[in-house]
């Protein structure tokens, strides 16, 4: 009998069966992502990680590039290494991310995405016994100025052997022109986009080093019979204070622990969106099963009559739904793996390409697309399944069943708890208590599942005042409002499942308009210098080209600035090193120090005041080559300018790092405007792609450009809610055109036309589609100004609402109903009037 029903309605589950489909494809598409990026990163790690490592001590505790850490290993370690018994071999490496590979084209090769990876070339085995480089075609590089690069960069770059080669560096030389020797394959399979960059030693350390016989870190291979752990315990023995040896176990481990830090972040961020989806399916399983069962409550009174129990007949609705639910679940995870394709070509637009990695597609992600699946679908359908078990047996032999409604006092009760419990929470975070974001976030998901069980209440007035713009259609337009308001639960729960997505983007939109408005007021009032020179990524660049500006007639000050990442009261942050008096004076900052040793800091007042330093207090940071103290001189206003803390750039050397520009500002000398610089400014960079020239107004657009960038990607994840939201719609109208069967053939015999009939069905999808965007919109206007005010502390410090934006959201979603209504309106103007009046 079950399977019956199935068949008998197979179109409308299908539908139905739709939204798990979507909500399980982003599941197990995010899950198969990852997992082969993981799979990727792991070979890049494996293939690359030598049996042990002898390397500066705490260098793999930081994600920090190894040419940036001044700390080297003489040549004569390496020999002493040679020696060891265990030692198959010792390589020394030199290694660098301070090189950028630019096409011949004048574009860089990876954009502004992976890095280019620069080594002295060796055959040295990594840990699985291959070779960590081999070349594929040419030879390897022999002398100066002679590189191999790897094969795909080179086919993006446009290079082929015996070319001229460009790369752009962040040390003395800021362009740097080799010829191209050889192409290189990397042992470990893929690059994930990173290019390889490969030179000889004594040229590498030229470039990287100063030219000292000196190098980053060293390659120890294990004689037969020795173990890892063997080997660097002799290594340890010998090595001098400030370096160590560590396995290639480790080594991996290691690095795979930070790899799976970003991934985790990844699939969390893209988990989040897929459970929206699957939310929003969920009102579409729980309507579209209310409704069928609604329709054959006749045929469940007999059922009872004919001696089924409550729970045969509620077992009987619970495996129609299982059986949508393992359809869903199975045509998802099979989507899914089409996603997880998308997604790998979307990233490979942004420089992260995992595409010559197979797709991982592992059991758990099988078990997990069924296990949401059938959990949602079977949740979903239990409330319809128990109204279903409670038709009395006796109704069988009435005219017209109709099944037993609970009241909806209990529904409205729950619903105002909880958003009396979320508005507490959202009160919380307002107050200023700790981690008052996930308070507003716990607050605001609790108003949104309250608003939603109050919505049938909620949806009256909206209705009707949608009924008032629809007396233009006249008779068609007040019965298309009576239509939408005979049955407030199923028209609420079709309209909550657009609500939710429209809630989301309204606040997301919100939110990105107040970081639009906050970036203009901000870099307005304190972007007061002419230029600024900057990596559109915040990647570092080189100090001569501050000095070549310096050079420049008309250039007055010229303020340098380098970020350096460090670890204060055990939390990562990156500290300003500078010359602290011209970068008060050109950023007008008034701070009350101007003069800053290699020991000493001065502090953000707010920063200052929550930590309670004052001046003459000494606190301790971290960096990667160890720990030092630093004593507070002064303090100085909040700024987007600089960070939490200001030190000097003698505090660089003192923490063994490369002196390399994070941004550099620039003024017109007096009597010059920066018209007159302009030109010899931009000139300096115009052949360094990693470099940009900004005033006050392109820094701007640039800072409005990625966050708009983050926006629609934000907003392009939500529309998959609006989409399944859309197929409620769709869903609910045909259903109700079919419940409505006998109803649409009296309007027809009683001279409604087919063309009336089209358009009562239209205004009738209109109405639930606006009603969910009012309430999308009206909650998201609350969340967006709450979490404004929230986030005004980490610089989101204006409100703008883009009351335009929102207005054209109601238009569309007026036009998702005109859209979702076409199918059931067409069905309804086709139906046979006779059939029609004479259907049970």
């Amino acid at each position: 009998m079950t399977l019956r029903n199935l068949l008998a309605r197979k179109v409308r589950l299908l539908m139905s069966a739709f939204a798990i489909v979507l909500g399980v494809a982003f599941v197990a598409g995010t899950l198969i992502f990852t997992d082969t990026m993981s799979k990727s990163f792991d070979g890049i790690v494996k293939g690359s990680t030598p049996d042990v490592t002898v390397r500066p001590a705490g260098t793999g505790s930081w994600d920090q590039a190894p040419s940036a850490d001044t700390r080297t290993i003489p040549a004569s370690v390496v020999e002493q290494l040679r020696e060891l018994p265990g030692a198959a071999r010792a390589d020394g490496s030199v290694q660098s991310q301070s090189l950028t590979l630019v096409g011949s084209d004048g574009k860089l090769v990876t954009g502004f995405g992976p890095p280019t990876l620069s080594f002295s070339y060796d055959d040295a085995p990594a840990m699985t016994g291959e070779p960590a480089v081999v070349i594929a075609d040419g030879r390897e590089p022999t002398a100066d100025g002679e590189v191999a690069i790897d094969a795909t960069s080179a086919e993006k770059g446009g290079y082929e052997i015996g070319d001229t080669v460009t790369l752009v560096s962040t040390g003395d030389q800021p362009r740097v022109e080799v010829t191209l020797v050889g192409l290189a394959e990397f042992g470990g399979g893929s690059m994930a986009g990173a290019s390889l960059v490969l030179f000889d030693t004594a040229y590498a350390q030229q470039l990287f080093l100063d030219g000292k016989d000196v190098y980053n870190q060293v390659s120890l291979t294990t004689a037969d019979g020795v173990t890892q752990q063997k080997l660097a315990y002799e290594a340890d023995k010998i090595l001098p204070d400030g370096l160590e040896a560590v396995t290639g176990d480790a080594a991996a481990a290691q690095a795979e622990d930070l790899i799976g830090e970003i991934l985790g972040f990844l699939t969390t961020i893209l988990l989040v969106f897929a459970s929206i989806a699957i939310i929003v399916g969920t009102f579409l399983i729980i309507n579209t099963f209310s409704i069928l069962v609604a329709q054959r409550s006749r045929e469940l009174a007999l059922l009872r009559a004919l001696g089924a129990s409550r729970r045969q007949v509620s077992r009987s609705v619970l495996l129609e739904a299982f059986v949508v639910g393992l359809v869903g679940s199975t045509l998802g995870v099979l989507l899914g793996i089409g996603l997880a394709q998308g997604l790998t070509a979307l990233f490979k637009s942004f420089g992260l390409d995992v595409s010559e990695t197979p797709l991982v597609i592992a059991p758990r992600t099988w078990v997990v697309g069924y296990v949401v699946g059938l959990l949602v679908t079977l949740v979903a359908a239990y409330l319809p399944a128990r109204r279903a078990s409670r038709v009395a047996p006796v109704a069988a032999m009435r005219d017209d069943v109709a099944l037993p409604e609970s009241s909806m006092r209990l529904r409205m009760l729950f619903g105002a708890i909880l958003v009396v419990i979320g508005a507490g929470l959202v009160w919380l975070g307002l107050s200023g208590a700790d981690n008052g974001a996930w308070y507003v976030g716990g607050g605001a998901f609790a108003i949104l599942i309250g608003v939603s069980l109050m919505s049938p209440l909620l949806s009256h007035p909206v209705l009707i005042t949608l009924g008032g713009l629809f007396r233009p259609f006249g008779l068609v337009g007040r019965m298309a409002t009576q239509n939408a308001l005979r049955n407030p639960r199923r028209t609420a729960a079709t309209a909550s499942a657009l609500m939710i997505g429209l809630t989301l983007v309204t606040t997301m939109s919100i939110l990105g308009s107040s970081v639009n408005k906050s970036v203009d007021v901000g870099v307005k009032k304190e972007f007061t210098t002419d230029f600024l020179l900057t990596n559109p990524v915040g990647a570092p660049f080189s100090t001569s080209i501050a000095e070549q500006i310096r050079d420049i007639d008309g250039v007055g000050d010229v303020v340098e600035t380098q970020f350096v990442p460090a670890q204060v009261n055990g939390s990562f942050t990156a500290i300003t090193a500078s010359d602290p008096a011209q970068l008060f004076s050109m950023f007008d900052l008034d701070a009350t120090v101007d003069a800053l040793s290699a020991d000493e800091v001065a502090v953000r007042e707010d920063t200052a005041e929550a930590r309670g330093l004052e001046v003459g207090d000494t606190f301790e940071v971290t960096t990667q080559s160890g720990d030092y103290d630093l004593t507070v001189a002064g303090t100085f206003p909040e700024s987007n300018v600089v960070s939490e803390y200001l030190t000097s750039f003698a505090f660089v050397d003192r923490v063994k790092l490369t002196r390399e520009d994070s941004f550099v500002a620039v003024d017109a000398a007096p009597g010059f405007t920066g018209a007159d610089i302009e030109e010899p400014v931009r000139d300096v960079v115009a052949d360094i792609p990693t470099v940009v020239v900004q005033t006050q107004d392109e820094f701007i657009e640039s800072q409005r450009d990625q966050i708009n960038g983050i926006l629609m990607l934000i907003n392009a994840l939500l529309g998959l809610a609006i989409v399944i939201a859309a197929l409620g719609i769709v869903n609910t109208l045909a259903l109700s055109v079919i419940e409505r069967t006998r109803e649409v053939g009296l309007l027809r015999a009683v001279g409604m036309s087919r063309r009336q009939l089209r358009r009562m069905v239209r205004l009738e999808a209109v109405a639930i589609a606006v009603l969910g965007a009012v309430l999308g919109i009206a909650m998201g206007l609350v969340f967006g100004v709450v979490l404004q005010r929230v986030l005004d502390d980490e610089g989101i410090t204006e409100l703008s609402i883009p009351y335009t934006t929102l207005a054209v959201y109601v238009l569309i979603a007026a036009v998702v109903g005109v859209l979702a209504a076409l199918f059931p309106a067409l069905r309804a103007s086709r139906l046979n009037v006779l059939r029609a009046i004479a259907t049970e």
